[in-house]
């Protein structure tokens, strides 16, 4: 399998659409969207953002190597 290493956030509060790098080692749990300026979190469930708003996943779930994240997300 491939690893993608872009994935395109939607903004589930305005619409806004920016295709961002994701880091191939770690999830990414908070996203400042560039069109409302709302910060996101990821959903129940989602071990960051690109899972929760992307059209691609994070490149650990790609990988099939699970949730990078012990607790919830958003904790040390």
């Amino acid at each position: 399998m491939e690893l993608k290493i872009e994935s395109t956030l939607r903004c589930p509060h305005c619409g806004h659409m920016a295709t961002e790098r994701m880091p191939e080692n770690a999830c990414q749990y908070y996203y400042d969207c560039r069109g409302c300026g709302r910060l996101l979190k990821p959903q129940p469930g989602d071990c960051c953002v690109f899972c929760s708003y992307g059209d691609t996943p994070c490149p650990p779930i790609q990988l099939d190597q699970g949730c990078c994240h012990q607790g919830q997300p958003g904790e040390p």
